[in-house]
């Protein structure tokens, strides 16, 4: 399906070009939207070096099997189906633990892992069991808590004065897609015609039915007294700093916009300085740690480079040929009823096809419209809604041997309707008018 949206972008607009006479803007959007491409992912390049660096740091101080501990009681109850002891159990713990600190790389394996198990337990070869399609579902629109890192390194390159502005927002959405998925599976699992029902000349089992199981994440060391008294002091003196800053910022604003001014300014250094924290606390040489993650800085920079080129090319090309504002003109009415701009249309339609896609789409936005304008808000709350909804099916389902998903795709995409939905909706209550 991406393919023809990415071929459509290109064939519509030098199509109507040819009939307006814009030729030479598509032509020359061609070339600058590939150069600039480039140039963004350079600019990009920082910040995912150092914040996957310091989630390596978080991640080996303990940080991903602390917030394991915490979902497995929820985790028997929304698949009672699954033993405990089962290994199914034991993946989609760390899987849902890595999702929620942010840990995407990560959280991968572990779900390749979880669906081949949850296969083991499937008594209908080739057909996602119940099981299976709740964990789908919990992975198309998981929560994540930590901060949206990738999103808020492109508002920084885009010259955003507060990168970090999007974090709840981006809670919230999740919050409400996840819920939205979960309670849709639930109702749909219950009619007659979503019953499981084997596949004609379906084998005994599936022919992809290995998965190594992911390294084991480190455990937390209890701190001694001098981490006790480093971390414990570091938090005190944070702490006397906020409450002395406080009443400086009272004297020229409200206590409202005085608190929001200063949590936009102390959040990235808190962040920073929180996950060094969880490390010093596990006695992990943090220096060496944060160097070793964030050599994958590098890798995810290799890899998004020519997504980013092409579709950031597709769509200036588009723009550049006027049908864009042609089709924004159009549909503004109709979305602008709802509070949704309709330039941010285009974020919304290709998140669920192309994490890669959807991220460049939002670049340009960004640099179209402005970081912090409210469509620029609204793009880049939107990338972190949801997850990639076709790619988690495909290949969580193919490394199970899955073929028919059942109503999974639908729950999916309710949950991905709902994360834009309260998106919009957060965005108005932080960032639009008063």
């Amino acid at each position: 399906m991406l393919n023809w949206i990415w071929l459509g972008l290109i064939w519509l607009g030098v199509v109507y070009a040819g009939f307006t006479g814009r030729m030479d803007a598509v032509s020359k959007a061609a070339f600058d939207e590939a150069i600039g491409a480039v140039s963004l992912v350079i600019k990009l390049v920082g910040p995912m070096i150092l914040f996957l660096g310091l989630m390596n740091v978080a991640s080996q101080g303990g940080l991903l099997v602390a917030i394991a501990k915490l979902l497995r009681p929820l985790l028997r109850r929304l698949f009672p189906e699954v033993p405990e002891d089962h290994p199914a159990m034991g993946a989609m713990v760390m899987n849902l633990a890595s999702n929620v600190l942010g840990l995407g790389n990560a959280a991968t394996p572990f779900g390749l892992k979880a669906m081949v198990e949850l296969n083991r337990l499937n008594r209908v070869p080739g057909v996602a069991s119940d099981a299976m399609i709740l964990f789908l579902a919990i992975n198309a629109t998981s929560i994540t808590l930590m901060a949206p890192t990738g999103t808020a390194a492109v508002r920084a390159a885009a010259g955003s004065t507060a990168p970090l502005a999007i974090w709840m927002p981006i809670v919230m959405a999740h919050t409400c897609a996840n819920l939205a998925a979960v309670l849709t599976v639930f109702w749909l699992r219950r009619r007659s015609r979503d019953a499981v029902e084997a596949l004609p000349g379906a084998p005994a089992a599936p022919a992809e039915q290995t998965a190594e199981a992911p390294p084991a994440p480190s455990e937390a060391l209890p701190m001694g007294p001098p981490q006790r008294l480093f971390v414990w002091g570091t938090l005190a003196l944070l702490a006397a700093g906020a409450a002395l800053e406080l009443p400086h910022r009272l004297a020229d604003a409200s206590f409202k916009d005085a608190s929001i001014a200063m949590l936009n300014a102390w959040l990235a250094p808190l962040l920073i300085l929180g996950l060094l924290l969880v490390g010093v606390g596990s006695r992990v040489r943090v220096y060496e740690s944060m160097v070793a993650g964030a050599r994958e800085g590098l890798d995810v920079a290799v890899r998004i480079t020519p997504y980013m080129v092409a579709i950031l090319v597709a769509v200036g090309m588009f723009r550049a040929s006027g049908l864009l504002d042609v089709i924004v003109q159009a549909l503004d009415p109709v979305t602008s009823a709802v509070g949704f701009p309709a330039a941010a249309l285009p974020m919304a339609l290709l998140r669920p096809l192309s994490g890669s896609g959807s991220f460049a789409v939002m670049s340009e936005i960004l640099q179209t419209h402005g970081p912090d304008s409210f469509v620029g808000m609204l793009a880049s709350t939107l990338q972190g809604s949801t997850e990639t909804t076709f790619y988690v099916l495909t290949v969580y389902c193919g490394a199970a041997g899955i073929r028919d998903v059942r109503y999974a795709l639908p729950a999916c995409l309710i949950g991905d309707l709902a994360g834009f939905a309260a998106a919009t909706a957060a965005c108005h209550l932080f960032f639009g008018p008063a």
